[in-house]
């Protein structure tokens, strides 16, 4: 056997220059193309449930934060309730509904202050109004009061036993109001304008709700339907005020008379 054979049995020898680097057999992927491959699901999955969050936020339900003591002791500042969307797709307002609204065409408009400037930019515009009207971002300053009277009702107070009535019935409101609280120190009489509402907070000796309004707003007050982005239903934080808002008794369907 001479120098430059080698029994095909014999082991490589170790001294032997290395051959051309072996390529990936068709169908087999390399560790940096697998890795490349799962970075491109992950941002799938995240911006999949980006997408997700900002529809459900838009269309579904929403978390709002109570800024203030207007509701107590029913919400207290810094809690957190879900708002839902489209309970209103399937029943109308209610007497005794919590409801987030606008303040546009209504109090917004004479708080003083203008409205902020458009973007000049018109891509920047027109994103603007899409994100508004989907209800994902607005510039527009936002309430939480709970519905007293409907369209069409008169709502007044205060009978001589000083209870507020709608529509001639006196409600007990001591399941809601703030303990002490009057359910209302400045007298008033007024027939809800069609297609508005009149809304007050629980704490009625500090809530700025309808009563404050009624010389400075249209419609004495009242707020828009159609400024309502939903029912507050669920407190959901703090744990220790975790749980439902349901309609208070006196707002019984029945009980108050037709409006509208």
């Amino acid at each position: 056997m001479t120098n430059d054979q080698r029994d095909p049995g014999a082991p490589p020898d170790k001294h032997q220059a290395p051959g051309p680097e072996e390529s990936p057999a068709p169908g087999e992927s390399t560790g940096a193309g697998t890795r490349k491959r799962s970075w491109r699901r992950l941002m799938a999955i995240v911006l999949a449930a980006i997408v997700l969050m900002l529809l459900v936020k838009a269309f579904v339900v929403q978390v709002y934060r109570i800024p203030s003591a207007s509701m107590e002791d029913t919400l207290l500042t810094g809690d957190r309730v879900l708002v839902s969307k489209v309970v209103y797709h399937f029943r109308g307002i209610g007497r005794g509904d919590i409801v987030v609204f606008s303040g546009r065409g209504s109090w917004g408009s004479m708080s003083g202050a203008p409205d902020p400037a458009p973007p000049r930019n018109p891509f920047l515009r027109v994103l603007d109004d899409v994100l508004s009207d989907a209800g994902i971002y607005s510039t527009q300053t936002y309430y939480i009061k709970r519905v007293i009277g409907l369209p069409g009702d008169h709502v007044a107070c205060c009978t001589n036993s000083g209870k507020m009535t709608v529509n001639g019935i006196p409600l007990n409101e001591k399941s809601y109001l703030f303990p002490g609280a009057a359910p209302s120190v400045p007298h008033f009489s007024i027939i809800v304008p069609p297609g508005r509402l009149w809304v007050m907070g629980d704490n009625r000796a500090i809530s700025d709700d309808s009563r404050g309004h009624m010389t400075s707003a249209p419609d004495d007050g009242t707020v828009p339907e159609s400024e309502v982005v939903g029912r507050a239903f669920l407190i959901m934080w703090p744990f220790s005020q975790f749980g439902d808002l349901p309609i208070p008794g006196p707002f019984a369907p029945a009980g108050l008379g037709a409006a509208r």
